[in-house]
Formats: C-alpha cells, structure tokens, sequence
C-alpha cells in the first residue's frame, strides 16, 4: 500500500473511531508500527490529527481561533457557564481563564455580590466591566494574537502577587487518559502558574471538549477540584471524569 492510501485510510479511520491505535493499524494493514507511526508524525506536522501515546486523535474543535470558537458549541457552553456562575460566593475573588465560556460566564455575573475577577482576558475583563459591578483585575503578559490571552514570563511573574478562592480553567481537551491539555505551550505554563495561587480550580467542560486532546498537558485530573461540565450531555467518557 502506498504512502498516500494509508494516509487516506487513516483519515478513514480517524472519523469512523475519533481515535487512531497504531499497533491495531498496523496489524491490519500487515506493516511494522514505526510505518504508521511515521505516517502519524507527517500528519500531525501538517496539522491533521494530534498524535498521543499509541496513537492519534483528532485535532480539537477548541483548538480553533478564537473568532471560529466563537460560533461552536454556544449552547452547550451557556448552560456550563450558569453551572459554573451558581458556584462562585459572595465577596470572593475569581480568576476567569480566557475563552469563550468564560465570556458567557462574564456576561452572567451578578452585580452587588463584592467579587472580585482576575483575567488574563481584555475581552473577558471588558465583559466582566460591562454586565456587572465587579471589581476587575487583568493580568499583564504578551498578547496572543492567535487565543487573545496575556501570557508569558510577565504574566507568570504578575501571577506571583496574586491569589484567588476560586480558578475557571479553560482548556481546548479534557480526555479520561489525556487528562487536561491545551495547544499552546505558553498558554499551558501560564494555567498552571494560575492554579497554583487559587484553592480551588474547576475546569470547564462543554460539550466539543469532552475526549479532545490537545499537544500540551496543563493539569492531571487528580489536582482540579471538579470539571462542570454540560448537563445535556451524553458524551459516556462523562462519566470516568471527576465532574462536579
């Protein structure tokens, strides 16, 4: 079989499973594990899949610029959102990741509660300033032109003088085996740098995350305090996470 058919078979499989396991490829097609494997990496040097251990998975519909994210899942990140809204207490500080469930949960703020909201965010700290009386924090960084988040050494370093009750951490995968992962490598190290200074962190779970995975891990499963995820959702690798 030529380069090019198992390539296209690869594609095959990746939509008909969500999942390529390169020894069950492998052993299908009667070739060695480093043939696919090697089909594997080109593929996801050309950004058609996202290669794990032992396989490959599709590239997450959250790994998207923000202006497509925009449009995806809206839905299902609205009712994540108001979950995640009910769980945070008067007068206390939150540290809201950049995303776009995040923006919907800025948008649903009460007013007269005292909070306090940290972001990395412009749009969602203008949001926050926009639909409530919150007092309103932003964390300095670089821009990313690509996700529109601060991040980098001097948000890691702003970081530092901060802390918070509660942390609203956006990710682009959230998979049983891959844990937590994100398709940024500065964005991954500036989540992580945020969960350390917050008691608690919830991850925030709809629908077009659930069995993604993303190159970057940020968190193991074991450390969040809970993944609030949509209640419509019948995703079944729900119920091997730890939701809230």
């Amino acid at each position: 079989m030529l380069s090019a058919q198992r390539r296209t078979h690869l594609r095959e499989i990746l939509h008909r499973d969500g999942r390529i396991v390169a020894k069950d490829v492998a052993r299908e097609l009667s070739l060695s594990e480093d043939s696919i494997r090697r089909d594997l990496r080109e593929m996801a040097e050309a950004g058609e899949l996202v290669r794990v251990y032992g396989g490959a998975l599709p590239v997450p519909a959250a790994d998207r610029p923000v202006d497509a994210r925009l449009r995806l899942a809206t839905e299902s990140k609205e009712r994540v959102a108001r979950r995640a809204v009910a769980l945070i207490a008067p007068a206390s500080t939150v540290i809201l990741d950049a995303g776009t469930t995040t923006l919907a949960m800025a948008r649903m703020l009460p007013s007269g509660t005292d909070l306090t909201v940290v972001t990395p965010s412009p749009a969602v700290a203008l949001a926050v300033a926009e639909h409530s009386d919150s007092r309103v924090v932003m964390i300095g960084g670089e821009l990313s032109r690509f996700s529109l988040v601060a991040s980098g050494p001097l948000a890691i370093e702003a970081l530092q003088h901060l802390s918070a009750d509660t942390f609203f951490l956006g990710v682009t995968g959230i998979d049983p085996e891959h844990g937590l992962t994100t398709g940024r490598l500065d964005d991954a190290a500036t989540k992580r740098a945020v969960a350390a200074r917050s008691r608690r962190t919830y991850v925030l779970g709809s629908e077009e995350k659930i069995g993604a995975a993303s190159h970057f891990p940020v968190l193991d499963l074991e450390v969040v305090s809970g993944i609030i995820v949509d209640p419509d959702d019948r995703n079944p690798l729900i119920g091997r996470l730890p939701t809230t």
